[in-house]
């Protein structure tokens, strides 16, 4: 009993003396704790101008967060073999030297975020930081990161370096054989090019989105076999190339809303048979290609609201079907015999919801799960009827007058649409029907009227004098 105390006491000295070490050698504006890797200083809003000049030997962390510094001299932290993470976010840091963080070999975490003034940064800021792991640039309106700037970094695994001025991809990207995270998004990126993204073969992750995207060149992608998740939403994409995400079959989630597509191409997805998530919303869709989504087996959700799709087509979906949500809301669906096969979907599996119908007028405002397909005798499903102004009208008309005038309008019209002979007007009253309220003029002036449009001004005169003399009748 006695030695294993003994044991406990001899083991216990080097952790009290590191403890010690550690809250001796403090900076005086930090505070310091004894983690269990090492030392962590905190010097975060301390209001300081300039990096303390000591550190403890044994610093795991230092958290500068929150303060004014503005200039990084050359190993201004001086040798810290220890150090893992530096943190330097929301200072007012305009220039790094090269070499400023030499001395820190075991380095693997830098942020630098919110730095608004930074702008530029050296092609050897970076040196000698080869186990660096994490880079965070996010928030300093950089406008470009120099060709051989990441170089320096083999080990490099996340950047992000979202909020930046940059209209390109970074070219320092390029070769980054260990990158699996680039957080890229609320820039000003215009495209992404073939050769933007070569060599990142273990890149899992690429947020692009809120930038202004224009175009995704042929291929863009082809080095990225590992991806599992592709950002381009709210972006300006009104096309894309056929082969645009060629060789990504690992891919799990692809978010393209909030673009500019007119339509989806079967192509884009020929390789995603992993693609669980696919976002396609606040687009101006208006078609979708047969056999679009006939190769996304594992999707859970599709996204196809906020578009102007009037009508999806089975086809869309075949020769599988997936099990998962469909989101179509916010369309201006056409709820016809064409999407029969949907209401009995939405009827069987419950994974649909909110399909409004904006025509034909018999369903208008509906859900298309509330729509009734009719059948004829010989079966075939019947299209819901468009009704026109006055068959919509519910109940018995309270207005006779109102009803009369637009008879009159409807048939107003009629006489006076262009290139329309006066007796064809007149050949049948189911013509009239669904004839529409409002009229336009003829091109020519009154003063140029010919043998036919006399009789159609005189039909005007007349028709006006008709409603006046109706109207009076019906107050009286």
């Amino acid at each position: 009993m006695l030695v294993l105390l003994l044991n406990a006491v001899v083991l216990g000295l080097p952790s009290t003396r590191a403890t010690e070490s550690c809250l001796h050698a403090c900076p005086v504006p930090c505070s310091c704790s004894k983690a269990e890797r090492g030392c962590t200083v905190r010097c975060d809003r301390a209001g300081l101008l300039r990096v303390p000049a000591d550190f403890p030997c044994e610093t795991d962390s230092i958290d500068l967060d929150h303060n004014g510094l503005r200039i990084l001299g050359e190993r201004v932290f001086g040798a810290l073999p220890s150090l893992r993470r530096l943190s330097l976010r929301h200072n007012n840091l305009s220039f790094i030297t090269p070499g400023a963080f030499k001395g820190l070999p075991r380095l693997a975490e830098l942020c630098l975020a919110h730095n608004g003034n930074l702008r530029y940064l050296h092609a050897r800021t970076f040196a000698a930081l080869g186990r660096l792991r994490h880079l965070d640039l996010a928030a300093c309106r950089l406008f470009s990161v120099p060709e051989r700037l990441l170089a320096e970094l083999p080990a490099l695994h996340e950047l992000i370096a979202f909020d930046n001025l940059f209209r390109l991809v970074p070219g320092a990207l390029r070769g980054l054989a260990n990158l699996t995270h680039a957080h890229l998004e609320r820039g000003r990126i215009e495209a992404v090019a073939s050769s933007s993204l070569q060599g990142l073969q273990r890149l899992r992750s690429l947020s692009l989105q809120a930038n202004r995207i224009r175009a995704v060149h042929a291929r863009a992608f082809r080095d990225c076999g590992a991806l599992e998740h592709l950002l381009l939403n709210d972006n300006l994409l009104a096309v894309l190339p056929a082969d645009a995400f060629l060789g990504l079959r690992r891919l799990r989630t692809l978010n393209l809303g909030g673009n500019r597509l007119g339509g989806v191409v079967r192509s884009w997805f020929t390789d995603m048979a992993e693609l669980e998530l696919l976002y396609l919303d606040r687009n101006s869709i208006a078609f979708v290609e047969e056999g679009a989504f006939q190769n996304l087996s594992g999707l859970l959700a599709l996204h196809l609201n906020g578009n102007g799709l009037t009508v999806l087509s089975w086809a869309a979906f075949q020769p599988s079907f997936f099990l998962g949500r469909l989101f179509l809301f916010r369309n201006p669906w056409r709820c016809d015999c064409h999407l029969e096969w949907l209401r009995d979907w939405i009827e069987v599996s419950g994974l649909v919801a909110e399909v409004p119908c904006a025509s034909p007028g018999s369903v208008a405002g509906l859900d298309l799960s509330q729509v009734v397909f009719v059948r004829s005798s010989d079966g075939l499903c019947v299209d819901p009827v468009e009704l026109n102004l006055s068959a919509s009208s519910p109940g018995p008309s309270l207005e006779p007058v109102a009803t009369t005038v637009s008879r009159f309008g409807s048939l107003l019209s009629k006489l006076l649409a262009p290139r329309v002979l006066v007796e064809e007007v007149t050949n049948s009253t189911a013509r009239l029907a669904n004839a529409s309220l409002s009229y336009t003029l003829p091109s020519r002036g009154v003063g140029n009227l010919g043998h036919k449009d006399t009789f159609l001004f005189a039909s005007c005169v007349l028709l006006g004098v008709s409603q006046y003399v109706t109207f009076c009748l019906w107050r009286d």
